[in-house]
């Protein structure tokens, strides 16, 4: 636990020099904020590690497999998947020598980067102020503590979560961070191949559809990029869930029963596999939601999922669907994505522990459509209030006259 502790000393060390550059480039950057928020996530690495003490957690796979691999090379580990948590393990166990507390603060360290990208991304694209029960909705985001829990361990998530950063923040300016953009790829294609795709298709939408005034290069660029990165490894997104390329549809949905009727076995299984889409969707997005929950941890759970409620009816206004035909490439690329890795993820997930980890993936999507939103009302309702002050002045001024 000591190599752990000095360990996250030091991260916070390294991350102030690459947060100042960043805030160089982007003024709106908040380094204190971030700084409480590395704090933040340290707890739920706190909270996660004692978790793990308890109770069985794949992140005690990783680190053994890691630490007792027989493989010949690091780079002969490579493969996608869960495989590729191997390899990323790999070099700090057999190189530096990290224990596995210490590989749960680096991994812990590569979520919060991700929740770094994500308040670029939302600040960068949504510079109005929105207040959520008196608070600034931007800051409620970052600190939800669902998100912490599931992105601060050795796994997946947290991995997933850094590229996903990574991708959304690259996405505004493509050209110009395409090393950023490319390494965000890197990592959701490793981690979740078919991930990956969805990211693709709504990176192309957003951009093809998109009522900015974007070049044709950039569209092209965006579209080249993506259209061929999926043709080249379109087969092998397919292999993850052991698809027949013959048959997309058919053997996707004998995958989907198979794998739900897998996870609906555990403990807090729930089987969907008759429900309607629509409730499949809700049960994936905001499930448990009190009456449900599955002991005390699904009530604290719960209590964050009614915020997902609250802010997803944000969108039940009649302005919204006028407001997303109109809307700008990064809210069209956002809600393709949330859509779609939403309806192919509730088809597998007949558990809510594990959909409950899955949708910390696709949720800051919901969350930034739904700011950009709340965001573009809020200006709007500004502009009203400088046009009717300004009417008044002017009647005044007329009056005086």
């Amino acid at each position: 636990m000591i190599g752990a502790l000095i360990l996250a000393i030091i991260l916070f060390g390294i991350q102030q020099p690459w947060l100042s550059f960043l805030k160089k480039r982007h003024s709106f950057i908040d380094v204190g904020l971030l700084n409480k928020l590395y704090g933040y996530h340290l707890v739920f690495w706190l909270i996660y590690y004692t978790y793990t003490r308890f109770n069985r957690s794949d992140s005690i796979a990783y680190f053994d497999r890691a630490e007792n691999s027989s493989a010949e090379s690091w780079f002969s580990l490579y493969h996608t998947g869960t495989r590729f948590i191997d390899f990323s393990a790999y070099p700090f166990v057999n190189y530096l020598g990290f224990n596995y507390e210490m590989m749960m603060q680096i991994f812990a360290w590569f979520g919060f980067i991700g929740f770094v990208y994500f308040y670029i991304f939302f600040k960068e694209n949504n510079r109005i102020r929105v207040n959520f029960f008196g608070y600034d909705l931007i800051t409620i985001l970052l600190f939800l503590p669902n998100m912490h829990f599931w992105t601060a361990s050795l796994g997946k998530g947290s991995l997933i979560f850094f590229g996903l950063g990574m991708f959304a923040y690259a996405m505004k300016e493509p050209q110009k961070r395409f090393i950023t953009l490319i390494f965000g790829s890197f990592l959701i294609f490793n981690v979740r191949p078919h991930v990956f795709l969805f990211a693709g298709v709504g990176a192309v939408i957003g951009y093809l559809t998109s009522s900015e005034k974007v070049s044709l290069f950039q569209k092209l660029f965006v579209s080249l990029v993506f259209a061929g990165a999926i043709f080249m490894f379109y087969g092998q997104i397919l292999a993850v869930a052991n698809l027949n390329e013959a048959d997309v549809v058919s053997s996707f949905e004998e995958f989907a029963s198979t794998r739900s009727d897998g996870l609906s076995s555990s403990g807090s299984g729930v089987n969907i596999n008759n429900y309607p889409l629509i409730l499949k969707l809700f049960t994936f997005w905001f499930r448990p939601l009190f009456i449900d929950a599955p002991g005390a941890l699904g009530i604290f759970v719960s209590f964050e999922n009614l915020v997902y409620v609250l802010l997803f009816f944000k969108l039940f206004d009649k302005k919204f669907i006028g407001y997303l035909a109109k809307a700008s490439s990064m809210v069209k690329m956002s809600a393709v994505i949330f859509i779609t890795s939403s309806i192919a993820l509730s088809f597998v997930m007949a558990n809510l522990g594990i959909a409950t980890r899955q949708k910390s993936m696709v949720m800051y999507f919901l969350f930034f459509v739904v700011l950009s939103f709340l965001s573009g009302k809020e200006q709007e309702r500004r502009a009203r209030v400088i046009k009717r002050k300004a009417l008044i002045l002017k009647k005044r001024e007329y009056a005086i006259k």
